[in-house]
This record gives C-alpha cells, structure tokens and sequence, in this order.
C-alpha cells in the first residue's frame, strides 16, 4: 500500500481538507503521517496521527488586524508564508527523510513541503484548499507577481539549495483543489489541476457541551455567525454589529454566533447564544444561514449542506471567495468596514427569503460538491499517482 506525508500550516481552515482526504486514504489500508504543528493535527486529525513535528518562526505568527489589500497580501508572503516556510523547512526534510512518503501533499500556503521535497526529488502533490490562486489573483499586477517570484527564489535559495524550479503553488504533478465549477466558475485550469469538491469528513469527537435543547427549544430560522479562528482582533466590532442586529430580528430569527476571543458586549436577546466554539459540521445540518467572512472552509462546508450565505471579506482569498458565493447565487455580500446592524439584518433578511432563490442556489452548489466526491476523489487521485509512483520506484 502506499505511503502518504501531508504538510500542513498551522491554519485550521487548511487543515480540515487534508485530514477527509488522509481519513479516506487511511480507510483503503494507505499508511499516513504529516508534518505540522502537533498540537493542532492531533486536535483535527486525531490523538493517533503520526505527526513529524514542524517548528515555527521564534517570534511566532501574527498579522495586524487593519492590514488590507496590497498592503495585506505582501504582510502575508513576506511576513507570514516566507518565514513560515524557513521554520518548517527542516522538519519537513527530517519527515520525508524518516518515513520515505510515495507522494507529499504539500498546502498552497505551506511551501517548505514543495520546495523541500521538488529538491529532494520527491512525486509531490499541491493542496489547494482555497480557490483563490486558481484564478490567478496576481495576472494584473506583473510587478507584485515578478516581486513574488523573486521572494520564492531567494527562499528556494535557503532551503532547498536552489534545486528546482516548480512553482511551489502549483506541483506539476497534481493539484487537488477543493472546489467545482458550480462555485469557482468559467476559469481556465490546466489539465492537471482536480476538481475533487470540498473534503468534508467527520471528525474527532471531543466533549460536546453544546446546548442542543436550546436549538429544539424554537422554530425560529437559525443563523450561525462566525470569523473563522483568525479574525479575533479584527471581528470585534463586526460581532457586536451582527449581535446588534439579531436582536432586532428576536421575532423572526434565533442565532448562534461564535466569539472565541470574547469580544461581544451585552445586554443580549435571549434568541442570540454565544460561544466561544461550537460543532459547525453538526450545526451546519440543522441551520437556515451562516453569516461569515468568506473563509473557503467555511463557504464550502456551508454550501455542502445547501445552507445560503451572507459573506463579509476581510483580506486574503476572501473577496475572490465571496465573489464566487454571490456569482452563483448562493449567497449576499457585504463590505466588513461598512457592516452596521441595518446592514446586516438587511442581508441576512435577504438570504432566508425564499423568493430570492439564495437556498435553491446554494443547494445546487452542494449537490455539485457530493457529485465531485470530495475527499474519496481526492484519495482516488492520490491513490492513482502512489500506484505510478511506486512502478517507477520498482
């Protein structure tokens, strides 16, 4: 059977792909281990994981929260991604030392595995789990584009000796994105880039202190808000908006709103409960709307169990994603600086009216996500390259 090392950064929402995708490997007798955080792919991937350990830059990892366009998009590459990438880079080279993968799956957005393993000559594979660099974000800006290729160059340098020279976003051996049609839209894609559909697989169970009976207590529309896990310190006023809001709509809504770093002020409607986690896969089946900022994971999980969106875009891929959520009608877009309670209420009054086709839409989108077979197709491809790989190795 073959062998599989996944690389991952230390992002929830780039996490949870790969491990639906190693689950279904794992399920067919693969053997599976991953570079990463420890901490974090054993939370999402299991007490069980084989984790070679990755280590992180000495000052850590932070973004300031009012960093927007350009602006942002350098501070992630030259601040975030790069020096990310010079803290994995040996760990990842120990991993694929150690336990002699068939095929790396490497993230988009932890480039040390690509680097590290194009250089050790290595049948490497690319995770995209956003679609935001399938659409080529870059092809209008030819200075910032050429200011990245001179940034991965100099960081190929560092950790692979310069051997190499594959876009690290891009193997050329595969690309699994995590995405279809129905929500990425008319984009041209080389032949090697798979539209396997959103991997969204159980996953570890924890102690669930959920308030279910809260949920059975009412027959009201239910609304989940959330930020994602990286949006603390820009969330804070977005939430209490949204908090604002739903308490206005007490009569016709009930929502579950998630505040992890516990940035929302009362009073509250007793129709808003707040937590500071919640079981969004088990939510997501018994909800009407999900106000968010975009988050691929969060779209994508969303719109497999048909539920329409309101998307309010911060930074990164999340204006390209919220872009694609309202250009196949699934769901409302608002500007995250500009959002009040008006605003908000407004939208998400807008998404639970069945005139407005935004359920049908966002059903229609899902059904294309099960037809592409998300993590069993991504497996099924995996599976396929091991098999070449290892007649090869013969």
């Amino acid at each position: 059977m073959g062998r599989f090392l996944f690389v991952v950064p230390p992002l929830v929402g780039h996490v949870n792909p790969a491990v639906g995708t190693a689950a279904a490997l794992a399920a067919r007798g693969h053997d599976i281990a991953w570079a990463g955080l420890p901490e974090l792919v054993h939370g999402l991937a299991g007490a069980d994981a084989v984790v070679f350990p990755c280590a992180l830059p000495d000052d850590g990892l932070s973004r300031p929260a009012d960093l927007k366009g350009p602006a942002a998009f350098q501070f992630l590459w030259e601040s975030f991604l790069v020096p990310l990438a010079d803290a994995m880079a040996p760990g990842v080279r120990g991993a694929i030392e150690a336990y002699d993968p068939d095929v790396v799956v490497c993230d988009q957005q932890a480039v040390a595995g690509a680097l590290v393993a194009e250089a050790l000559g290595r049948t490497w594979v690319t995770s995209a789990t956003t679609s935001a660099e399938l659409v080529d974000p870059l092809a209008g800006m030819p200075k910032v584009a050429a200011w990245l290729d001179g940034l991965l160059a100099e960081l190929r340098g560092r950790i692979a000796g310069g051997r190499g020279g594959a876009d690290p976003r891009f193997s050329p051996h595969g690309v699994l994105a995590f995405t279809t049609r129905a929500l990425l839209g008319p984009v041209a894609l080389p032949d090697r880039v798979w539209l396997v559909g959103p991997s969204v697989a159980a996953r570890p169970s924890s102690p669930d202190d959920f308030p279910w009976d809260w949920l059975d207590a009412s027959t009201l529309p239910t609304v989940l808000v959330s930020l994602g896990t990286a949006n603390n310190d820009a969330g804070a006023r977005f939430l209490n908006a949204a908090a604002t809001a739903l308490g206005g709509m007490a009569d016709r809504v009930r929502a579950v709103l998630v505040d992890p770093g516990t940035v929302v002020e009362g009073p509250l409607a007793d129709t808003l409960l707040v937590r500071r986690h919640v079981p969004q896969l088990a939510l997501l089946e018994r909800l009407d709307a999900v106000v968010c900022h975009a988050g691929h994971n969060t779209v994508c999980e969303s719109l497999w169990h048909g539920v329409p969106l309101v998307v309010a875009p911060i930074r990164d891929d999340q204006p390209i994603v919220a872009g694609q959520v309202v250009d196949s009608g699934a769901g409302v877009r608002l500007r995250f600086g500009r959002a009040d309670p008006a605003r908000i209420g407004a939208a998400i009054e807008a998404v639970l009216d069945p005139a407005g086709g935004h359920r049908k839409a966002a059903e229609a989108v899902g059904e294309s996500f099960r037809a592409a077979g998300g993590s069993e197709a991504a497996a099924d491809r995996l599976e396929t390259l091991s098999a070449v790989t290892g007649v090869r190795g013969s």
